[in-house]
């Protein structure tokens, strides 16, 4: 197909191929190297970066990467922010740049898990893990100064995906009270039945092919739960007030479109950005003013939820 991509993004195109999801180990390893390319954030005010380790009941014992915003009064709000990768690929490492910024900026505490990865541990692993990581931080408040009337769950892709099945876990077992709900071309629905999800088969950085095998590894055989992929979920009434953001040339933009959309007629306050001209992603190649967009817009709306 041909795509009106952002001028600014258009010449980086030809180098943004999608990973091959079908070689999990050498997925992996090329996540870590396009990750380690990335353009350091360097925080304007201390951000102190410490690894904890979590139990998860059930599981192994997990990692969990603090990014503590030390010259910020305490109590202070809290965003627990699973990476992407697909559910198959990424680390501790991957968020260093938008976690370290979304510290310094926003003045939260960052809390990145290091969940089991799929087809190793498929569903719900992963999403176990990262609860384990939110009932921990709630635990540890009082430790890491953090007010826990403000702690809020968000994710990039397969992130915003997790994140999101934490919100539906914390409202249907009456977990901790969770203030918002950031995502950023999210990760929703297992079905790839919507328009952008069957026509954008040769786009940047995901297409059909490998986000069908990303679900495909994530489920392991099992049930799609709405746990699992929450756009199955038929009442998102009692969600947190929550920000989606989609970029216009990604096979996640419509469920993305669609979960907003939900969202607002199931009565949580939501708000809906579509980013015209970017790719799934995108928001990586720093220096184009819609990726400048994204990150302002993700700033804005985590001091505006996470506030006092």
């Amino acid at each position: 197909m041909s795509y009106d991509f952002d001028p600014e993004l258009k010449p980086f195109v030809p180098r943004m191929r999608p990973l091959d999801y079908t070689e999990p180990q050498a997925a992996r390893t090329t996540m870590r190297e396009v990750m380690a390319r990335q353009p350091a954030y360097e925080p304007i005010s201390r951000v102190l970066v410490e690894d904890r380790r979590v139990p998860v009941p059930d599981g192994p014992e997990m990692t969990v990467r603090l990014y503590r915003p030390m010259d910020r009064p305490g109590p202070r709000p809290a965003l627990l922010f699973p990476h992407w990768g697909g559910f198959v690929t990424g680390d501790l490492d991957t968020s260093l740049t938008a976690a370290t910024r979304i510290a310094d900026l926003v003045g939260a505490v960052v809390v990145s898990p290091d969940y089991r990865l799929a087809p190793e541990h498929p569903f719900p692993a992963g999403l176990q893990d990262c609860y384990a990581a939110l009932e921990w931080t709630v635990d540890h408040a009082p430790e890491l100064r953090i007010d826990t009337g403000r702690i809020g769950v968000g994710g990039f892709s397969a992130g915003g995906g997790l994140a999101t099945g934490l919100a539906l876990l914390a409202r249907d077992h009456k977990g901790p009270p969770l203030r918002c709900l950031y995502l950023l071309f999210p990760q929703l629905d297992d079905r790839l039945e919507t328009l952008s999800a069957r026509d954008f088969v040769d786009t940047p950085m995901l297409d059909r092919a490998n986000l069908a095998v990303s679900w495909q590894h994530y489920l392991g055989g099992g049930e799609a739960t709405h746990y699992a992929a929450p756009a199955r979920a038929e009442d998102l009434s009692g969600l947190p007030p929550a920000f989606v953001g989609v970029c216009e040339f990604d096979p996640l933009r419509d469920e993305g479109i669609t979960f907003a959309h939900r969202l607002i007629q199931a009565g949580v306050k939501t708000e809906l950005r579509h980013y015209q001209g970017a790719f799934h992603a995108s928001i990586g190649l720093a220096h184009a003013a819609v990726s400048q967009r994204m990150v302002a817009d993700q700033v804005d709306a985590l001091c505006h939820y996470l506030a006092p």
